[in-house]
């Protein structure tokens, strides 16, 4: 046979892009498959005989092998790595110059038949001819002669451009595939046949690099093969050993039996290695897991929710305060609404010259928040000043229902200017779960975002936890610690508010600052300028001024000799300023400047630290009607409100219907007094002079005679009957309508909320019906009762716990003396004469008081039954005592105590029958 080479060269395309490739004495060719393959097409000429050409040439002289070059690619790690994209597009480069590198090398007739790009192992193989009678020689010389080659131009050709990677035979089989099998530093070889030793399989592998484990085969099903576990330390070994060695046959013992080795990549980490290691260890993979969650809640969210209070306390998110809303509502909304524009409060308040009483109120809640608490450090203020004035505890303002003092507070911080969060407890104790409860916090607080709903989700894991680990996770969270986290975060914005508005400030008063000492150069430079006595050295290079103009440099100093007006010299006069003062006003704001006014300096520090402090507002703060949700709540805050003014964060008002209410925040302030701001009713002629001049902005006559006035004052102060009584007189009624109308309400209330529809009603209330029925009674008659006289005898004795609930409800109100209980009023003014019309109910009375005498009836029954039985004790005494010793005298003195005392006890049981038998007929007479 005779073989022949084509000497000339061929350009072939494959594909979407053209690889161009020549080679003397070769033809390129492409070879279908998925990895592209560069051939050299080999002619065969024919026989005399007619024999067909084939391909290879004597089998005793040429022979085929493969190699693998590694690093010439990168080496794909998973499917998104885009380092594949830019390997691709210097393929073509990166095969011209491997094959050039290797067809210098001649050992052994050595040919490159093609070149087959292995993209995802980094490399790519060779397949090559050579002559040898002993083929394992002939590829020993070859493989030194290439790796010399190679050494010598520094490395192998790589898609990076630098010369790196090495070159290897290939003593399997290739396997080119396309499948997503990444490659990994751990390499599965599968035995077809026996076991290969463990000593064997680490001869063969470790040339390719260093080996950190070996795993021997471990028991399988039956049909399955069995595989041992090679770890190597570089992933570039892994896919070396991978495609060099797949498909080899090696002896597995001393027998000669061969055994054929398959070659796969493992991942370290698979799927459900991940699954079995979290259902095998729930202990330590979910502590770490909800570890992971919480970092992640702190450092992401937290952040966000103090930016979302800062934003609403500096109304960032508020469309009213931008300027295209303010220019939209002025020229388009007012100008087409028929209203006044202006924006009226129901619950409208008198001025203070008016209502007197709320004078002192006032005063005190200015004198509040005008106050720096001594938490608050303030670091320009002179050493030795003593102009401040420190406050670290709660303002509680309280007043009854109606009395206006939360207008008051709103009006009162309206007018600082201040920033103001306002929290309302009577909106969040209207919730009926505590998602809802805590996500209504959120919101009057700005906290954002809040995953309510997690809190069920983390009961339900808590739940399925106790079942895998034995123990609940820990996931779910009481309400009180969702309360606490809320506010916390609420801390940290107020805070962040009170540094911000501080650096703002400063900042304001530096340019300020700046602008003055401008303002004041400039007018020293005119003032030069008139007295003749200022000069530009500028002037003389542009006007030729002899030797400055050649120079352009230099300048002549002028001095006060020099000046065509002699200015005075009195010193009081010049540093005089416009106010009379004669003081400098250039400061040193690190504190080493000018002292001449320590004082003045000290008030600005302060006036700006109030200014920057925003103040928090707790409305409607009342455990009446609480709840365990409510009372949770109201504690939570009482403790917030403490640590906000005990670390000096913000001015806190806490505004509450009854001063009893404040038991909490003492309990958070154990070793600081309350700042109790407390507003009473207006005296009568506030409340008169309140009702004129209301019925006179109405256009309504306010000439009151005696009895009109009489009317008025039976209302009392309370600013939320006299709001009624203004709009029941502008609808129409008299002042005698209205107020009795009034009153016809309030009897018709009363008798609900202190005896209750029903009996089955009024066994929810906490109070007896007898013991409201005798406070109203005695209330009607007096107007007032001391506290201890009630305490005294049926049908309190002793029960405080309902007068106080009584206090909650507004029934009653109980004044304080000294911080002890001293006298029991109404509720309110009005309520005296609601009690006189309950009182004049005979069928009410007589029903009210038959139940009330059966009560004192059974306790003094109690009474007399208890003399019986110590008479009869003391007659068995009596008996065997002698009457020489004196102790006779003793038992006769108990008895006719006893005797006493049931005399009493019967004269009143037979009055109290009396009274029950008058009050039977007046209840069978009733309709």
């Amino acid at each position: 046979m005779h073989v022949s080479r084509s000497l000339i060269g061929v350009s072939t395309r494959t594909g979407s892009r053209g690889l161009r490739f020549l080679r003397p004495n070769a033809q390129l060719l492409p070879v279908a498959g998925t990895a592209r393959r560069y051939t050299d097409a080999i002619t065969v000429g024919t026989s005399t005989e007619g024999e067909k050409g084939t391909e290879t040439l004597s089998e005793a002289k040429t022979r085929e092998a493969w190699l693998f070059v590694d690093s010439v690619f990168p080496l794909m790690l998973a499917a998104w790595d885009p380092r594949q994209y830019f390997g691709a597009l210097r393929q073509e480069t990166v095969c011209d110059q491997l094959s050039a590198l290797l067809g210098t090398v001649k050992a052994h007739d050595f040919h490159v038949l093609s070149i087959e790009p292995q993209m995802k192992d980094g490399g790519a193989f060779v397949k090559f001819s050579y002559s040898a009678g002993e083929p394992q020689a002939a590829l020993d010389t070859i493989m030194t002669e290439l790796r010399r080659t190679a050494d010598k131009e520094g490395g192998m050709p790589s898609w990076m451009g630098v010369k790196t990677g090495s070159v290897w035979l290939v003593k399997g089989k290739p396997w080119r595939e396309d499948m997503h099998r990444y490659a990994s530093p751990i390499v599965k070889v599968a035995f077809e046949g026996p076991d290969v030793k463990e000593e064997a399989l680490y001869d063969l592998l470790r040339p390719y690099g260093r080996i950190l484990d070996l795993k021997p085969p471990i028991p399988v099903p039956a049909g399955t093969p069995r595989s041992a576990m090679v770890t190597f330390r570089h992933v570039r070994s892994a896919a070396i050993a991978r495609n060099t060695i797949h498909g080899y046959s090696i002896p597995s013992d001393t027998t000669g039996t061969m055994t054929r080795l398959r070659t796969s990549y493992e991942q370290p980490i698979q799927a459900h290695a991940v699954k079995d290691y979290i259902s095998n260890h729930p202990r330590i993979f979910l502590p770490i897991l909800f570890f992971l969650i919480g970092s992640l809640t702190y450092t992401v969210f937290d952040p966000v929710r103090v930016f979302m209070v800062e934003g609403k306390l500096n109304d960032w998110f508020d469309h009213r305060q931008y300027r295209l809303y303010q220019w939209f509502k002025s020229t388009m909304i007012e100008s087409f609404s028929l209203a006044d524009g202006q924006e009226h409060d129901g619950a409208d308040i008198p001025a203070s010259g008016i209502w007197k009483e709320r004078q002192d109120a006032e005063a005190a809640l200015v004198s509040y928040i005008s106050d720096l608490p001594s938490a608050h450090n303030i670091t320009f203020i002179p050493t030795g000043s003593s102009s401040i004035r420190s406050i670290d505890t709660v303002a509680f303002v309280f007043g009854p229902q109606g009395s206006g003092k939360t207008h008051m507070v709103r009006r009162t911080i309206q007018d600082t200017h201040r920033k103001a969060l306002v929290i309302d407890v009577a909106q969040l104790s209207k919730v009926t779960s505590d998602a809802a409860l805590v996500a209504g916090l959120a919101s009057q607080t700005g906290y954002w975002p809040v995953f309510s709903f997690l809190n069920s989700v983390n009961n339900l894991i808590d739940l399925a936890s106790v079942g895998v680990i034995g123990q609940k996770a820990g996931l779910s969270s009481s309400l009180t610690d969702q309360l606490k986290q809320v506010l916390e975060v609420v801390g940290t914005g107020l805070r962040s508010v009170n540094v911000s508005y501080r650096k703002q400030r400063q900042k304001q008063l530096e340019e300020q600052r700046v602008a003055q000492l401008r303002a004041a150069d400039e007018a020293r430079t005119h003032e030069r300028i008139v007295e003749g006595i200022w000069h530009d050295p500028r002037l003389d290079c542009v006007a030729g001024n002899g030797v400055m103009c050649e120079l352009g440099v230099g300048d002549e100093f002028f001095g006060e000799a020099d000046s065509d007006i002699k200015k005075p010299t009195n010193v009081d006069e010049k540093d005089k300023g416009s106010d009379g003062w004669s003081w400098n006003w250039s400061w040193n704001w690190n504190g080493n400047g000018d002292t001449k006014k320590p004082t003045v300096l000290a008030n600005m520090e302060e006036l700006r630290a109030i200014e920057a402090m925003p103040i928090v507002v707790i409305n409607n703060f009342d455990s009446k009607g609480s709840n365990a949700r409510k009372t949770e709540l109201l504690d939570v805050l009482a403790q917030w409100a403490a640590t906000l003014a005990d670390n000096g964060v913000a001015h806190v008002i806490v505004v509450s219907d009854n001063r009893e209410n404040a038991k909490q925040l003492a309990k958070a302030l154990p070793s600081k007094p309350l700042n109790i701001i407390a507003l009473s009713d207006a005296d009568s002629a506030s409340a008169l002079s309140l009702v004129k001049e209301k019925l006179r902005d109405a256009n309504i006559d306010t000439d009151f005679g005696h009895e009109e006035t009489s009317y008025i004052e039976r209302l009392g102060g309370r600013a939320e009957d006299l709001e009624s009584l203004v709009h029941k007189v502008r609808s129409g009624m008299t002042v005698e309508q209205a107020v009795e109308d009034i009153i016809r309400r309030g009897l018709s209330e009363l008798r609900k909320s202190a005896f209750g529809d029903d009996t089955e009603d009024a066994k929810t209330l906490p109070w007896a019906r007898e013991q409201a029925w005798f406070l109203m009674k005695q209330l009607a008659k007096k107007g007032e009762i001391p506290y201890y006289e009630l305490l005294v005898d049926l049908p309190f004795k002793g029960d405080e716990t309902a007068l106080r609930e009584m206090e909650h409800a507004e029934l009653i109100s109980i004044i304080t003396h000294h911080g002890r209980p001293s006298v029991v009023k109404p509720g309110k003014p009005v309520y005296k004469y609601v009690f006189e019309r309950l009182v004049e109910d005979s069928v009410f009375q007589a029903n009210q008081d038959f139940v009330l005498n059966q009560k004192i009836i059974a306790a003094n029954e109690a009474i007399v039954k208890a003399c019986e039985e110590e008479l009869l004790t003391l007659k068995e005494v009596e008996a065997g005592t002698s009457h020489w010793w004196g102790s006779r005298k003793a038992v006769s003195s108990r008895g006719e105590y006893l005797l006493k005392k049931m005399r009493v006890a019967v004269e009143k049981i037979e009055a109290l029958e009396k009274q029950n038998a008058a009050y039977k007929r007046t209840l069978s007479k009733a309709a």
